[in-house]
């Protein structure tokens, strides 16, 4: 039977399996399958009218069904179906004309022997351009090779700083680095190791009012963005400068990496016409993410980069990389250029940059999220819990969450879980929901609010919160 193969970002309503033998003759019927043996799956392929979300790639081997006969196409007993969801030649450099120094011929001399490099090519590396957008998991190891390589100029774009929690995969930064700045640990941890480069800082958000004018002056752009609306802007720019972008993408074991926006081949649009909706797709702080995968992902963003600016090998133009740690499986996808793509199309509509979070269906996160009005701040919650009437604590995050820490006395049902088990719950009952932030928790409530639970309430900011102003004995994450 044909073999379906689930990415890691949906293997949790899949029985948390990697692939699915089932009966059938066509791309359609194998979904219907799918569906119907895992039926939460529906909301996240199909759109409310039974369609396949744009958002939702389908592969037969290495071949977009988009570009075959989509649900209609036919498959055999050997076939691997594969399902993609978005989870965000030369470079035309010029003539070389620096020269390098005796240190710099010694530095970079395991690459000039090499005939695929040369003095020509490390001259091309001294005189490349490239913009890192993304200082963390992806742009770490990005930024060290490239750097080490011997690329003369590197822009780096982030405004956040060094937290705890970057370090088990971020390898830009050390312990003593958090709370700092990450671009100021950035530049001093690369010009620490090549001095002889130039290294531009952009210690702001990159947006559609100010990203022409710092892509302007770069040959390549390497994409090392976590976030849809940066991602569809980084595209769009790169497609009206006419730079190439060099994507990666990372989530828990799972990775992708492609070369986008290269003459004549597909951007980001042609491969993901539309983003998610908001929170459909967990981000790594909510999913999480092994921590030497974004340094795999980002080390072949680096590569390509390279190769790009040298002008040697096939670069990963029209072929999507995608990498499953789980399996140590590399596989490679087609990828086509949309002539309707409303970017770079044939007939573009799209001649400027837009407002990215609108196209997204979100507005930029604040800080702190606003107050519900089903909130309940962790010192009231504990006096809730503390006044001995009928209050129970329901935690919806995961089973291996749930192992890290939890509030004492506390119910575990996660948030995908609940509509099935709602009548482990008593409605006449207190009910204070919580999960690691307070958005999974928000959700819950919204949910239980919906249907009868009247006194449902969502902790505040997550167990991390009622860390912070309740027990700090209790770990974060």
């Amino acid at each position: 039977m044909p073999r379906i193969l689930i990415p890691g970002a949906l293997r949790h309503y899949a029985d948390r399996r990697a692939e699915v033998e089932l009966p059938g003759a066509t791309v359609g019927e194998l979904l219907e399958q799918l569906i119907a043996q895992y039926p939460e799956l529906r909301r996240h392929l199909l759109t409310s009218e039974g369609k396949l979300r744009s958002f939702v790639n389908i592969y037969v081997n290495d071949e977009d069904i988009r570009y075959l006969q989509r649900e209609a196409t036919p498959v055999g007993a050997e076939d691997r179906v594969s399902i993609v969801p978005s989870v965000a030649g030369g470079a035309g450099l010029g003539e070389a004309t620096a020269t390098l120094s005796q240190e710099e011929i010694l530095r970079y001399s395991r690459q000039l022997i090499m005939p695929e490099v040369a003095l020509e090519g490390q001259l091309k590396l001294k005189q490349a351009r490239v913009l890192v957008v993304g200082a963390g998991g992806l742009g770490s190891p990005l930024a060290l090779y490239l750097a080490a390589a011997g690329v003369g100029r590197i822009g780096l774009v982030d405004y956040d700083v060094v937290d705890l929690t970057n370090l088990h995969r971020q390898i830009l930064y050390s312990t003593p680095d958090v709370g700092r700045k990450k671009l100021d640990a950035a530049v001093e941890r690369i010009q620490a190791l090549n001095p002889d480069i130039r290294v531009e800082r952009y210690d702001a958000a990159l947006t559609s009012e100010n990203a022409l004018e710092i892509l302007r002056d770069y040959d390549i752009v390497a994409d090392g963005t976590d976030n849809f609306p940066t991602r569809y802007l980084v595209n769009d720019a790169c497609v009206l400068l006419g730079k190439p972008n060099v994507y990666g993408s990372i989530f828990r074991f799972e990775g992708q990496a492609t070369v986008l926006a290269a003459p004549g081949g597909p951007c980001y649009r042609c491969l993901y016409p539309e983003p998610p909706p908001p929170g459909l797709v967990p981000s790594c702080a909510e999913g999480g993410v092994l921590g030497v995968l974004p340094g795999l992902i980002g080390v072949i963003q680096a590569t390509e980069t390279i190769k790009l600016i040298l002008g040697v090998g096939q670069p990963l133009v029209g072929r999507l990389l995608v990498y499953d740690a789980l399996q140590m499986r590399l596989r490679e996808l087609k990828l086509r250029r949309d002539p309707q793509c409303p970017v770079c199309g044939d007939h573009p509509t799209i001649r400027e940059l837009v407002d990215y979070h609108e196209f997204c269906g979100q507005r930029p996160q604040p800080e702190e999220l606003p107050p519900s009005q089903w909130d309940v701040e962790p010192r009231r919650a504990k006096d809730m819990l503390d006044s001995g009437d009928r209050c129970v604590l329901l935690d919806v995050r995961e089973p291996h969450e749930y192992r890290i820490c939890r509030l004492p006395g506390a119910r575990l049902i996660p948030l995908s879980e609940l509509p099935r088990r709602l009548h482990e719950l008593d409605s006449s009952e207190e009910i204070i929901v919580y999960c690691r932030n307070g958005q999974r928790s928000l959700a819950a409530v919204s949910f239980l609010r919906e249907v009868g639970f009247r006194k449902a309430w969502n902790l505040r900011g997550g167990i991390v919160s009622w860390s912070e102003q309740v027990d700090p004995s209790l770990p974060r994450y």
